[in-house]
């Protein structure tokens, strides 16, 4: 677990700086074990508006850089949004996806009450998103292929592991984070918004922040449920 420091001495040496002469200091080890981790994960989307150490953000996704890529080519590229301007255009592009999907998700859900909390969460971060202390853009030096399936899934599969590395690392942390993709419905727009050329992709948004309340536990389906031995439907592992 990550102990946020003081802001004053958080952010002495650092905020007053050019980007060019920050030194970033080094964080300790974030000691949750693994598994804890992994079960205790989930999305989460209400998040205070304090500040997050530039170290600990550099330290999440120093770990997501573990992840390995397609042969191994690291054409990784972050952005840390923390600039209120940008954050507004990218709270605008979710907003607007947000507006369409939201309505037509609630009169799929009517009724369902769980569901419905979901959508609230998401409502609240659509509406909360320029608060955010940091958004993290993960993207690909790549051009995404639309034709065939295959050559579009290899490419992905180069950045979703290091997406979910940068949630266990948050979650770790004690960092309130999710997986979101609703800023990026116009790549053209969302590239033009952070200054991406062409060739580098944007493909995830996380939201990160010392969350509102706690991590509460996950529900899952059995695992037996949703493992098939040799071929679908055999379900020789359900008790």
């Amino acid at each position: 677990m990550y102990h946020e420091p003081p802001l004053q001495a958080a952010t002495q040496g650092v905020q007053h700086q050019p980007a060019a002469e920050r030194k970033i200091p080094m964080t300790e080890p974030l000691d949750m074990p693994l598994e804890e981790a992994m079960s205790t994960q989930r999305a989460i989307r209400r998040l205070k508006p304090d500040p997050v150490d530039d170290a600990l953000v550099l330290h999440l996704i120093e770990l997501a850089l573990k992840a390995p890529t397609g042969s191994n080519a690291q054409n990784w590229e972050f952005i840390v949004v923390k600039d209120p301007a940008v954050k507004a255009k990218l709270g605008r592009l979710n907003r607007a996806a947000w507006n369409l999907y939201g309505s037509v998700g609630r009169r799929m859900a009517r009724g369902d009450q769980a569901m419905l909390k979901i959508i609230d969460a998401v409502e609240w971060q659509a509406q909360h998103f320029d608060e955010i202390p940091v958004i993290v853009v993960a993207c690909l030096k790549a051009v995404i292929p639309i034709w065939p399936p295959v050559a579009t899934g290899s490419v992905y599969g180069s950045i979703y592991p290091s997406v979910q590395n940068l949630l266990l690392a948050a979650r770790a942390a004690g960092l309130g984070a999710a997986l979101i993709t609703l800023p990026l419905w116009s790549r053209f727009l969302a590239r033009r918004a952070l200054g991406l050329p062409f060739t580098i992709a944007p493909c995830a948004v996380i939201p990160l922040g010392w969350p509102r309340g706690k991590y509460g536990p996950t529900r899952r389906k059995p695992v037996g449920e949703v493992v098939s031995l040799d071929r679908y439907g055999n379900r020789a592992f359900l008790r």
